[in-house]
């Protein structure tokens, strides 16, 4: 795509040039600079063994752990955790791109170049000169206009256009961000219920599906046959993707919900391993009861 602004005056701005000179930037630029050369010395036949060693697919793992640390990091509110992490992915990403310009595939510059011509092209309520301007139908006043601006400007002047919008979803996605992400998806082109009372009925419709299938599971002759447990699996899969979807409805993150959950149980279940050490108490069935007892009490002391 033929490029729109000189990547030295990119901020033209609603026809008035806003200076990125500024001491902020400056300073960011000369960190990123630093970060970049330590990069290179890394990467360099007399650098580290290990960063050597790394290829695009062998830091993919990297990558995505050091996305959830940052996200956790946030949910922590702590500015300072925050920052680490948020460097962390920094890295990894510079890290990858730059094994790509090792490679000769593409270049670290022209992945920034690209990545501010995509933002203007998709923000033409706020760019004057933006490609984007030929799908804007009006100035994009709310988050929701923007959204829509931005599917238009990917389908019609980047063309993107898909057989579903529901190919516009990564497969590799973790399954429960791939539903959210359909489900809003869907969404957008009225497959959606207006209120949420028939979104909480589909739970329980497929809750007592899923009750049907462990019926059917204990009834059969070879219970753990492939076919049984397949079916069970199946209307378990239905019942999440109700959950998230009612989730989706009420405002709620299910992906956030979830790992806040996972950290709560991670408290409480510690507790719980903590008391029974210092009481002797073995952590087996029979000491459910006090084990119980335990987990109630890191309840309690949460509150």
């Amino acid at each position: 795509m033929q490029k729109t602004f000189d990547k030295n005056s990119v901020l033209e701005r609603r026809g008035k040039n806003v200076n990125p000179a500024d001491e902020e930037s400056s300073k960011a630029a000369a960190s990123f600079c630093r970060l970049f050369e330590l990069i290179r010395i890394l990467r360099a036949p007399d650098g580290c063994p290990w960063d050597r060693e790394q290829t695009p697919m062998s830091m993919r793992r990297d990558l995505v752990e050091e996305v959830f640390e940052a996200v956790d990091a946030i949910g922590e509110k702590s500015a300072t955790h925050a920052k680490e992490e948020l460097g962390d992915v920094l890295l990894n990403s510079i890290m990858i791109s730059y094994m790509y310009s090792q490679g000769g595939e593409f270049y670290v510059d022209e992945m920034f170049d690209e990545l501010v011509e995509k933002l203007i092209r998709r923000h033409p309520h706020v760019f004057e000169q933006s490609e984007g301007k030929v799908c804007a139908e009006n100035v994009a006043k709310t988050s929701g206009e923007v959204l829509t601006q931005w599917d238009r400007i990917k389908e019609n002047v980047e063309g993107r256009a898909r057989d579903s919008i529901l190919d516009e979803v990564p497969q590799g996605f973790p399954p429960l961000l791939r539903a959210i992400k359909m489900q809003k998806k869907a969404a957008k082109k009225g497959f959606d219920w207006t209120s949420l009372a028939p979104t909480r009925e589909k739970i329980l419709e497929e809750l007592s599906e899923v009750d049907d299938a462990i019926r059917a599971k204990e009834n059969s002759l070879d219970e753990n046959s492939d076919a049984a447990r397949i079916h069970l699996e199946e209307e378990f899969g239905d019942l999440f993707f109700a959950v998230v979807n009612y989730a989706r409805k009420c405002g709620v993150d299910p992906e956030l919900a979830m790992n806040t959950a996972n950290e709560k149980f991670y408290r409480r279940f510690s507790y719980v391993e903590k008391k029974c050490a210092e009481q002797n108490i073995s952590m087996e069935q029979k000491n459910l009861e006090k084990m119980d007892a335990f987990w109630n009490e890191a309840k309690s002391r949460e509150k």
